[in-house]
């Protein structure tokens, strides 16, 4: 069992930026892929990022080139490091533990869920 928490939302004006973390509550975190979903009012949750266990790193079409992903091992902690941000970037964002990367690079989400962090996108 993973214990997941995200922090660093908030509001920022379009065009800045803000970092998330996911924090883990097991070393074994280490082991697992770990990907950022986000979600807006009305509309389904989307992948946004992965990082494999063996800092594999993908993307989604909408934040490539914009968000980076990385990890520190030695604090358990997942960070999503949000450039250029537009106001269609505002949603909830969710990390996750425990899926699977296809050999194309895709993750499919496994069943640790954190409670999510609102990071609002307006001037």
């Amino acid at each position: 069992q993973v214990h997941l928490v995200e922090s660093g939302g908030g509001l920022v004006q379009p065009g800045g930026s803000l970092r998330l973390s996911c924090a883990a509550s097991d070393r074994s975190f280490r082991l697992y892929a770990i990907g950022w979903y986000r979600q807006a009012p009305g509309k389904q949750r989307d992948f946004v990022a992965r990082i494999s266990s063996g800092g594999g790193i993908y993307y989604g079409d909408v934040v490539r080139g914009r968000f980076t992903i990385s990890r520190d091992i030695a604090k358990n902690t997942v960070y999503l490091q949000m450039n250029s941000l537009r106001p269609e970037d505002t949603a909830v964002y969710f990390c996750n533990a425990g899926g699977l990367v296809s050999s194309s690079g895709s993750y499919s989400p496994g069943d640790y869920w954190g409670q999510g962090t609102q990071v609002t996108v307006s001037s």
